[in-house]
């Protein structure tokens, strides 16, 4: 990023706030991601917050305090990357072959039949399996839209193509059964979020959190890469 460009991002406050020279190397804005390694720990959380407007989510994952704390995050179990959620989220990595929608249209026709008229049934009628219908369709077609987008942006002609093997997380092969398929999408999207590769997650929310720290981040790693 253009550090020019971002005027919430100075050298001389975090240096000054460090009692850092003002030469210092490196410079926080040069080379954002050593520094941080050198300082995660010594900078309050106003101040570290605006890291993220010189570095990604991916290039941060360099940091062995940041992918733990992104490991530990995933461990809690949180709701924004449970199955139901994250298949809605990031659908082109859902492989299920249900049809989608259908928890957006029951929920639909719940709310047409207890809601709506008072929840009569003769005034209500069919109007609940409509809306359920029409509802169920709309979420289907959004997912059908999302894929042809990807699709879209992941074309690169052949002899354009510039492979970067490393930033890969391997392919997840298809399942023999529903339940191993969920296991495994829902572990692909762990996996992606600890990378920093899940486009769309709030990383801000957990990079920042001192209080994902663990008393030895280098082990709890090792730990889980072993269980690999």
């Amino acid at each position: 990023p253009d550090v020019n460009m971002q005027p919430h991002f100075q050298d001389s406050d975090i240096l000054s706030y460090l009692v850092l020279p003002q030469d210092y190397n490196p410079l926080p804005s040069i080379d954002p991601i050593e520094f941080l390694k050198r300082h995660l720990h010594e900078l309050p959380p106003n101040t570290i917050q605006r890291f993220s407007l010189v570095t990604t989510p991916k290039q941060r994952t360099a940091i062995t305090e940041i992918r733990n704390r992104r490991l530990k995050f995933t461990e809690s179990r949180p709701r924004s990357l449970s199955f139901a959620v994250a298949r809605n989220t990031w659908p082109t990595l859902w492989q299920g072959r249900e049809r989608r929608g259908q928890e957006e249209g029951k929920e639909e026709q719940e709310w047409a039949k207890m809601s709506f008229l008072g929840g009569t049934e003769q005034q209500v009628g069919n109007l609940a399996k409509l809306l359920g219908d029409m509802e169920e369709e709309r979420e289907a077609e959004r997912v059908r839209i999302i894929r042809r987008t990807q699709a879209n942006d992941d074309f690169v002609p052949e002899e354009e193509s510039d492979s970067e093997e490393e930033d890969e997380i391997p392919e997840i092969q298809e399942s023999e059964s529903p339940e191993e398929a969920q296991a495994l999408f829902e572990r692909r999207i762990r996996e992606r979020f600890i990378y920093g590769l899940l486009e769309g997650a709030d990383y801000d929310l957990v990079d920042w959190d001192e209080w994902l720290d663990v008393e030895d981040d280098r082990d709890a790693e090792e730990r889980w890469f072993n269980d690999d």
